[in-house]
Protein backbone atom coordinates (compact mmCIF):
# COMPACT_ATOMS: atom_id res chain seq x y z
CA UNK A 1 0.00 0.00 0.00
CA UNK A 2 1.34 3.50 -0.89
CA UNK A 3 1.81 5.81 2.34
CA UNK A 4 0.62 9.38 2.40
CA UNK A 5 3.50 11.69 1.96
CA UNK A 6 3.69 13.90 4.47
CA UNK A 7 3.40 17.55 3.01
CA UNK A 8 6.69 20.11 3.88
CA UNK A 9 6.48 23.56 5.75
CA UNK A 10 8.88 26.10 6.90
CA UNK A 11 9.86 26.93 10.03
CA UNK A 12 11.29 30.30 11.37
CA UNK A 13 13.25 29.69 14.52
CA UNK A 14 14.72 32.79 16.35
CA UNK A 15 17.94 32.17 18.12
CA UNK A 16 18.21 29.38 15.70
CA UNK A 17 22.35 29.27 15.61
CA UNK A 18 22.54 28.15 19.15
CA UNK A 19 22.92 25.02 20.97
CA UNK A 20 19.31 23.72 21.10
CA UNK A 21 18.14 26.29 18.18
CA UNK A 22 20.71 23.99 16.08
CA UNK A 23 19.50 21.09 16.88
CA UNK A 24 15.68 21.71 16.50
CA UNK A 25 17.21 23.23 12.76
CA UNK A 26 18.79 19.73 11.98
CA UNK A 27 15.75 17.19 13.06
CA UNK A 28 13.40 19.53 10.86
CA UNK A 29 15.53 19.57 7.79
CA UNK A 30 15.90 15.84 8.38
CA UNK A 31 12.45 15.37 8.10
CA UNK A 32 11.87 17.14 4.80
CA UNK A 33 10.89 20.68 6.07
CA UNK A 34 12.62 24.06 5.39
CA UNK A 35 13.94 26.31 7.52
CA UNK A 36 14.66 30.19 8.23
CA UNK A 37 17.09 30.76 11.24
CA UNK A 38 16.58 34.59 13.08
CA UNK A 39 20.16 34.80 15.20
CA UNK A 40 21.99 37.84 16.25
CA UNK A 41 25.36 35.22 16.60
CA UNK A 42 25.22 37.11 19.86
CA UNK A 43 25.35 33.93 21.92
CA UNK A 44 24.55 31.81 18.69
CA UNK A 45 27.29 30.49 16.18
CA UNK A 46 27.34 30.64 12.60
CA UNK A 47 29.32 26.91 12.97
CA UNK A 48 26.38 25.47 14.21
CA UNK A 49 24.47 26.08 11.09
CA UNK A 50 26.66 26.35 8.29
CA UNK A 51 26.28 22.61 7.46
CA UNK A 52 22.57 23.28 6.87
CA UNK A 53 22.63 26.21 5.15
CA UNK A 54 24.97 24.11 2.50
CA UNK A 55 22.08 22.35 2.23
CA UNK A 56 19.81 24.83 0.61
CA UNK A 57 17.29 23.89 2.76
CA UNK A 58 18.09 27.20 5.22
CA UNK A 59 18.36 30.55 5.30
CA UNK A 60 19.97 32.08 7.53
CA UNK A 61 18.91 35.46 8.62
CA UNK A 62 21.38 37.25 11.39
CA UNK A 63 19.60 39.95 13.19
CA UNK A 64 17.42 40.55 16.18
CA UNK A 65 13.84 39.33 17.51
CA UNK A 66 14.03 43.21 18.80
CA UNK A 67 13.41 44.03 15.39
CA UNK A 68 9.51 44.02 14.56
CA UNK A 69 9.46 44.51 10.96
CA UNK A 70 11.91 42.03 10.42
CA UNK A 71 9.82 39.41 12.50
CA UNK A 72 6.90 40.58 11.13
CA UNK A 73 8.39 40.05 7.62
CA UNK A 74 9.83 36.50 8.28
CA UNK A 75 6.71 35.66 10.42
CA UNK A 76 4.92 36.15 7.50
CA UNK A 77 6.95 34.13 5.40
CA UNK A 78 6.62 31.17 7.19
CA UNK A 79 4.21 28.42 8.31
CA UNK A 80 5.27 28.44 11.83
CA UNK A 81 7.86 29.75 14.60
CA UNK A 82 9.54 28.17 17.35
CA UNK A 83 10.90 31.48 19.38
CA UNK A 84 14.15 30.13 21.27
CA UNK A 85 15.93 33.43 20.91
CA UNK A 86 16.91 34.60 24.47
CA UNK A 87 19.42 35.43 26.56
CA UNK A 88 21.24 32.12 28.25
CA UNK A 89 23.00 30.70 30.95
CA UNK A 90 22.81 31.89 34.69
CA UNK A 91 26.63 33.86 34.39
CA UNK A 92 25.32 35.67 31.43
CA UNK A 93 22.52 36.63 33.21
CA UNK A 94 24.06 37.55 36.36
CA UNK A 95 26.73 39.74 34.61
CA UNK A 96 24.43 41.66 32.04
CA UNK A 97 20.97 42.25 34.20
CA UNK A 98 19.18 44.63 32.16
CA UNK A 99 20.47 43.39 28.55
CA UNK A 100 19.08 40.16 29.93
CA UNK A 101 15.30 41.75 30.79
CA UNK A 102 14.87 43.96 28.23
CA UNK A 103 16.25 41.09 25.43
CA UNK A 104 13.75 38.35 26.84
CA UNK A 105 10.86 40.84 27.03
CA UNK A 106 11.04 42.54 23.96
CA UNK A 107 11.97 39.77 22.16
CA UNK A 108 8.76 37.53 23.46
CA UNK A 109 6.39 40.79 22.40
CA UNK A 110 7.29 41.03 19.28
CA UNK A 111 7.09 37.34 18.55
CA UNK A 112 4.15 36.60 19.90
CA UNK A 113 2.57 39.66 18.22
CA UNK A 114 3.87 38.59 14.62
CA UNK A 115 1.95 35.12 15.46
CA UNK A 116 -0.86 36.03 16.23
CA UNK A 117 -1.01 38.76 13.59
CA UNK A 118 -0.90 36.19 10.88
CA UNK A 119 -2.25 33.22 13.13
CA UNK A 120 0.77 31.43 12.84
CA UNK A 121 1.59 28.30 15.40
CA UNK A 122 4.37 30.02 17.58
CA UNK A 123 5.92 27.94 20.16
CA UNK A 124 7.75 29.67 23.36
CA UNK A 125 10.75 27.84 24.76
CA UNK A 126 10.42 28.52 28.72
CA UNK A 127 12.31 27.05 31.73
CA UNK A 128 12.24 24.95 34.38
CA UNK A 129 14.09 28.69 36.37
CA UNK A 130 9.92 29.73 36.25
CA UNK A 131 9.54 27.84 39.55
CA UNK A 132 12.40 29.31 41.68
CA UNK A 133 13.30 28.12 44.51
CA UNK A 134 10.20 25.46 44.79
CA UNK A 135 12.19 22.23 45.68
CA UNK A 136 8.78 20.29 46.49
CA UNK A 137 9.17 16.99 45.08
CA UNK A 138 8.67 16.51 41.26
CA UNK A 139 7.14 19.57 40.27
CA UNK A 140 3.99 19.91 37.92
CA UNK A 141 3.37 22.53 35.49
CA UNK A 142 0.47 24.01 38.03
CA UNK A 143 3.42 24.19 41.02
CA UNK A 144 3.55 27.64 42.36
CA UNK A 145 6.72 29.59 42.04
CA UNK A 146 8.99 30.38 44.97
CA UNK A 147 11.36 33.74 44.05
CA UNK A 148 13.33 35.17 45.76
CA UNK A 149 14.33 38.92 46.16
CA UNK A 150 13.99 41.26 42.77
CA UNK A 151 17.39 42.59 44.04
CA UNK A 152 18.94 39.17 42.53
CA UNK A 153 19.41 38.81 38.67
CA UNK A 154 18.98 35.20 38.34
CA UNK A 155 14.66 35.97 39.34
CA UNK A 156 14.59 38.77 37.21
CA UNK A 157 15.14 36.11 34.08
CA UNK A 158 13.05 33.69 35.76
CA UNK A 159 10.17 36.66 36.14
CA UNK A 160 11.11 37.45 32.46
CA UNK A 161 10.33 33.70 30.77
CA UNK A 162 7.02 33.78 33.12
CA UNK A 163 6.16 36.78 31.72
CA UNK A 164 6.78 35.12 27.80
CA UNK A 165 4.37 32.44 28.90
CA UNK A 166 1.58 34.78 29.97
CA UNK A 167 1.86 36.70 26.95
CA UNK A 168 1.36 33.20 24.82
CA UNK A 169 -1.40 32.19 27.11
CA UNK A 170 -3.01 35.69 26.71
CA UNK A 171 -2.94 35.54 22.64
CA UNK A 172 -4.35 31.89 23.03
CA UNK A 173 -7.31 33.18 25.10
CA UNK A 174 -8.51 36.38 23.76
CA UNK A 175 -7.23 36.45 20.39
CA UNK A 176 -7.24 32.56 19.03
CA UNK A 177 -3.43 32.09 18.28
CA UNK A 178 -2.16 29.14 17.80
CA UNK A 179 0.57 29.05 21.15
CA UNK A 180 2.42 26.62 22.79
CA UNK A 181 4.34 26.81 25.88
CA UNK A 182 7.50 24.34 26.69
CA UNK A 183 9.33 24.22 29.98
CA UNK A 184 13.31 23.23 29.38
CA UNK A 185 14.91 21.42 32.71
CA UNK A 186 18.70 21.20 32.19
CA UNK A 187 19.35 20.42 28.36
CA UNK A 188 22.78 19.28 27.62
CA UNK A 189 24.79 18.07 25.14
CA UNK A 190 27.07 18.24 21.87
CA UNK A 191 27.59 22.46 20.54
CA UNK A 192 26.52 23.60 24.39
CA UNK A 193 29.19 26.10 25.61
CA UNK A 194 30.33 26.51 28.67
CA UNK A 195 30.83 29.90 28.49
CA UNK A 196 27.66 31.10 30.20
CA UNK A 197 27.35 29.21 33.18
CA UNK A 198 26.63 26.03 32.12
CA UNK A 199 28.15 23.36 33.37
CA UNK A 200 28.44 20.01 31.23
CA UNK A 201 30.56 21.25 28.97
CA UNK A 202 32.74 23.20 31.75
CA UNK A 203 33.33 20.48 33.06
CA UNK A 204 34.44 18.82 29.66
CA UNK A 205 36.17 20.91 28.47
CA UNK A 206 38.30 21.03 31.92
CA UNK A 207 38.53 17.22 32.55
CA UNK A 208 40.32 16.83 29.09
CA UNK A 209 42.59 19.66 29.79
CA UNK A 210 43.45 17.41 33.13
CA UNK A 211 42.42 20.47 34.73
CA UNK A 212 40.50 21.18 38.30
CA UNK A 213 36.87 20.51 37.75
CA UNK A 214 35.54 23.59 39.54
CA UNK A 215 32.12 23.06 41.50
CA UNK A 216 30.30 26.20 43.02
CA UNK A 217 29.21 25.46 46.12
CA UNK A 218 29.33 22.39 47.77
CA UNK A 219 28.75 20.13 45.34
CA UNK A 220 25.66 18.46 46.75
CA UNK A 221 22.86 20.55 44.71
CA UNK A 222 20.97 18.08 42.47
CA UNK A 223 19.81 18.87 38.54
CA UNK A 224 17.85 16.77 36.17
CA UNK A 225 20.21 16.85 33.00
CA UNK A 226 17.97 15.77 29.58
CA UNK A 227 20.30 15.01 26.78
CA UNK A 228 19.25 17.87 23.55
CA UNK A 229 18.35 15.29 21.24
CA UNK A 230 15.75 14.26 23.52
CA UNK A 231 14.12 17.62 24.15
CA UNK A 232 13.88 18.56 20.37
CA UNK A 233 12.07 14.55 20.22
CA UNK A 234 9.84 16.35 22.98
CA UNK A 235 9.34 20.29 21.60
CA UNK A 236 8.50 19.17 17.89
CA UNK A 237 5.69 16.51 19.39
CA UNK A 238 4.10 19.29 21.66
CA UNK A 239 4.22 21.87 18.41
CA UNK A 240 2.53 19.20 16.33
CA UNK A 241 -0.44 18.49 18.91
CA UNK A 242 -3.65 20.70 18.66
CA UNK A 243 -4.50 19.67 21.88
CA UNK A 244 -1.04 21.66 23.37
CA UNK A 245 -2.07 24.80 22.18
CA UNK A 246 -2.50 27.76 24.79
CA UNK A 247 -0.90 24.67 27.22
CA UNK A 248 2.56 24.57 28.74
CA UNK A 249 4.73 21.45 29.42
CA UNK A 250 7.31 20.21 31.56
CA UNK A 251 10.07 18.62 29.20
CA UNK A 252 12.92 17.05 31.22
CA UNK A 253 13.89 13.46 33.06
CA UNK A 254 13.20 12.69 36.37
CA UNK A 255 16.54 10.79 37.00
CA UNK A 256 18.79 13.99 39.60
CA UNK A 257 22.35 13.30 39.58
CA UNK A 258 23.78 15.88 41.92
CA UNK A 259 26.95 18.43 40.61
CA UNK A 260 29.66 16.62 42.22
CA UNK A 261 28.60 12.85 41.03
CA UNK A 262 28.09 15.01 37.57
CA UNK A 263 32.09 15.93 38.00
CA UNK A 264 32.91 12.79 39.05
CA UNK A 265 31.41 10.80 36.11
CA UNK A 266 32.84 13.26 33.51
CA UNK A 267 36.53 13.03 35.22
CA UNK A 268 35.76 8.50 35.05
CA UNK A 269 34.25 8.61 31.63
CA UNK A 270 36.94 10.94 29.84
CA UNK A 271 39.64 9.07 31.74
CA UNK A 272 41.15 12.52 32.89
CA UNK A 273 43.65 12.99 35.86
CA UNK A 274 41.14 15.93 37.13
CA UNK A 275 40.54 16.49 40.44
CA UNK A 276 37.41 17.90 41.95
CA UNK A 277 37.85 21.82 43.54
CA UNK A 278 34.89 23.83 45.64
CA UNK A 279 34.20 27.49 44.58
CA UNK A 280 32.26 29.21 46.61
CA UNK A 281 29.20 31.15 44.98
CA UNK A 282 29.90 34.70 46.01
CA UNK A 283 33.32 33.96 43.93
CA UNK A 284 31.93 32.27 41.02
CA UNK A 285 29.09 34.82 40.34
CA UNK A 286 29.46 37.99 42.61
CA UNK A 287 26.30 39.21 44.07
CA UNK A 288 23.78 38.53 41.50
CA UNK A 289 23.42 34.93 41.93
CA UNK A 290 21.36 33.14 44.92
CA UNK A 291 21.34 29.02 43.96
CA UNK A 292 18.56 26.20 44.63
CA UNK A 293 19.21 22.97 46.30
CA UNK A 294 16.90 20.76 43.44
CA UNK A 295 14.86 20.89 40.75
CA UNK A 296 12.98 18.04 39.39
CA UNK A 297 10.42 17.70 37.12
CA UNK A 298 6.99 15.95 36.54
CA UNK A 299 6.57 15.15 32.99
CA UNK A 300 2.97 13.29 33.15
CA UNK A 301 1.46 16.15 31.13
CA UNK A 302 3.94 15.77 28.26
CA UNK A 303 3.71 11.88 28.58
CA UNK A 304 0.04 12.26 28.29
CA UNK A 305 -0.28 14.35 25.61
CA UNK A 306 1.99 12.27 22.79
CA UNK A 307 3.56 9.66 24.87
CA UNK A 308 7.05 11.43 25.23
CA UNK A 309 9.73 9.82 27.94
CA UNK A 310 13.76 10.93 27.44
CA UNK A 311 15.37 7.60 25.97
CA UNK A 312 19.00 8.94 26.72
CA UNK A 313 21.44 9.12 30.11
CA UNK A 314 23.33 11.24 31.08
CA UNK A 315 26.25 9.37 30.55
CA UNK A 316 25.02 9.33 26.58
CA UNK A 317 24.75 13.68 27.12
CA UNK A 318 28.80 13.31 28.55
CA UNK A 319 30.15 11.26 25.89
CA UNK A 320 28.13 12.79 23.09
CA UNK A 321 29.54 16.10 24.64
CA UNK A 322 33.04 14.30 25.57
CA UNK A 323 32.99 13.05 21.21
CA UNK A 324 32.08 17.29 20.33
CA UNK A 325 35.04 18.43 22.61
CA UNK A 326 37.74 16.33 21.44
CA UNK A 327 37.26 17.76 17.69
CA UNK A 328 39.48 20.63 19.02
CA UNK A 329 40.79 19.73 21.99
CA UNK A 330 43.22 16.62 23.02
CA UNK A 331 41.98 13.75 25.37
CA UNK A 332 44.50 12.74 27.98
CA UNK A 333 45.62 9.44 28.50
CA UNK A 334 43.33 6.94 30.93
CA UNK A 335 44.24 6.03 34.22
CA UNK A 336 43.93 2.38 34.37
CA UNK A 337 44.20 2.46 37.58
CA UNK A 338 40.90 4.78 38.65
CA UNK A 339 38.06 2.51 40.27
CA UNK A 340 35.04 1.80 37.82
CA UNK A 341 31.73 4.04 38.90
CA UNK A 342 28.12 2.25 38.89
CA UNK A 343 25.99 3.16 35.93
CA UNK A 344 23.35 5.45 37.09
CA UNK A 345 19.80 4.27 36.86
CA UNK A 346 18.55 4.16 34.10
CA UNK A 347 21.58 38.17 6.08
CA UNK A 348 19.27 38.15 2.89
CA UNK A 349 16.26 40.36 3.37
CA UNK A 350 13.17 39.31 3.00
CA UNK A 351 11.60 37.46 0.28
CA UNK A 352 13.51 34.05 -0.37
CA UNK A 353 13.75 31.09 -2.84
CA UNK A 354 14.71 27.17 -1.09
CA UNK A 355 16.80 25.06 -3.43
CA UNK A 356 14.60 22.18 -3.87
Amino acid sequence: MEQTRRSSSTHLITGGAGFIGSHLADALVARGDQVVILDDLSTGRRENIVHLIETGKVVFVEGSALDADLVDDWVEQCDSCFHLASAVGVKLVVDNPLESLLRNIRGANVVAHAAARYDRPLLFTSTSEVYGKNSNGALREDADRLLGTTTKARWGYANTKAFGEMLAFGYAKERGAQTRVVRLFNSVGPRQLGSYGMVLPRFVAQALRDDDLTVYGDGTQSRCFTHVFDTIDAIIAVSESEAAVGEVFNIGTSRSITIQELAERVIYRTGSRSRIRYVPYGQAYGEGFEELGSRKPDATAINRLCGWRPRRTIDDAIDDVVAYERGSVPAPTPDPTRPRLRPLEPAPTPGFEFAS
